[in-house]
């Protein structure tokens, strides 16, 4: 275990610079996990040029989901058309009990895959659920399948140009800058079939900071739901080349504690420990810095209601990147195990969710640094029958 001796000598100057080569180790990014957002940015060459199925694919796993897992699997067996999949493996049984989030990750991939044939100059056809809607999990049906048809009239989304500049921000934001009304009511206009709502007064933002804050503590306080986050951690820029999902824990001193064998899985999983108690305020930062807050519903919450969420919300994200604006999620309070039932509750009335609507996303807003984008698997990883 990482004790608070050893963590105040490496980050006092020690041993562990002289013999780990401070300079490389604290400037060591990873060599292979964030590729797929260069490809995506490249013109289309091989199979991506040749077949427009794999290009859309190229952008539509660049799509922000749950603890990045990643969970899709595309099918390609059937020509001019992709079978879309949730891979088994990669749900979140403690925090995402029910699968709601995995589908609006997918629906996420299911929009950026749409705005990418499009802009190859193709329609597609999105049928959701085509076997029917699995509940209460999902199982080995089809989220979606998509038809893709040559389409001369086929228009480029605005938003597009966005894909591969948008990031998940957890770090602080500026508060010193506000975010404006026009700013929030134009990164509205993007959603289609949601209802959304925003504000940024200062005195709700500030409840809702701290509301956010308590039930990101539910989650870390609940041992069987953080150790769910802890297993997915990926730890340093070797780990995120060697499973490019997950949660990415990076950065210098990160690449330090890592290199002198002074921070692991299990230290992060015990909240006693220093390493716990050391990166707490890291978090934090994010839930105190918070400038606005963002919200979608749906009237229902059928699959299919789940799916067109993920559609608005990645469309609500790229227009918040279109505006400057940094964004970040918070789902803790919109989880749905039974300790986060007291704040499941609470957000609804917070926010006036009508009765028998679903709070489908929370996020929050600001002005944030420039950050790298989240590791992801190559999308040619994805495709089964090709």
């Amino acid at each position: 275990m990482t004790t608070r001796r050893t963590f105040l000598k490496l980050v006092g100057g020690g041993v562990i610079l002289a013999a780990a080569g401070a300079t490389w180790v604290a400037t060591r990014t990873p060599a292979t996990a964030r590729d797929p957002w260069l490809e995506a940015a490249e013109p289309p060459t091989g199979e991506r040029a040749s077949d427009v199925r794999r290009f859309a694919l190229s952008y539509a796993i660049l799509a922000p989901n749950p603890h990045n897992m990643q969970p899709w699997i595309a099918d390609l067996s059937e020509p001019d058309a992709v079978r879309l999949y949730c891979d088994p493996a990669r749900k979140l049984p403690e925090t995402d009990p029910y699968d709601r989030q995995t589908v609006i990750g997918l629906g996420c991939f299911s929009e950026l895959l749409a705005m990418a044939a499009n802009a190859a100059g193709y329609s597609v056809d999105v049928i959701p659920f085509p076997e029917g809607e699995p509940q209460p999990r999902l199982d080995e049906r089809p989220v979606a399948r998509f038809v893709f048809r040559k389409d001369e009239d086929a228009a480029v989304d605005p938003l597009f140009r966005h894909v591969t500049d948008r990031r998940t921000n957890r770090e602080a934001f500026d508060t010193a800058r506000p975010v404006a009304n026009e700013s929030l009511e134009r990164m509205l206009q993007s959603v289609r079939s949601s209802d959304a709502g925003f504000t940024n007064d200062e005195k709700r933002v500030a409840d809702l900071r701290e509301f956010s804050w308590s039930a990101m503590e539910v989650e870390l306080y609940t041992p069987r739901v953080y150790q769910e986050s802890v297993d997915v951690m990926r730890v340093g820029s070797r780990e995120m080349d060697r499973n490019p999902d997950g949660i990415a824990v990076d950065g210098p001193m990160i690449e330090l504690l890592a290199a002198a064998g002074l921070i692991s899985h299990k230290d992060l999983a015990d909240v006693s420990s220093i390493t716990f108690e050391q990166g707490l305020p890291l978090i934090r930062v994010s839930f105190e810095t918070a400038m606005a807050f963002a919200w979608m519903s749906t009237a229902g919450n059928t699959r299919r209601d789940q799916l067109a969420a993920g559609r608005d919300y990645i469309r609500l994200h790229l227009a918040a990147t279109g505006e400057g604006l940094a964004l970040q999620p918070f789902s803790q309070a919109l989880q749905e195990y039974p300790e986060m039932a007291g704040h499941y509750a609470a957000i609804r009335k917070k926010l006036a969710i009508d009765d028998g609507a679903t709070l489908q996303m929370f996020v929050r807003l600001g002005y944030g640094s420039s950050i790298e984008p989240s590791p992801r698997w190559p999308y040619d990883s994805r495709i089964e029958h090709a």
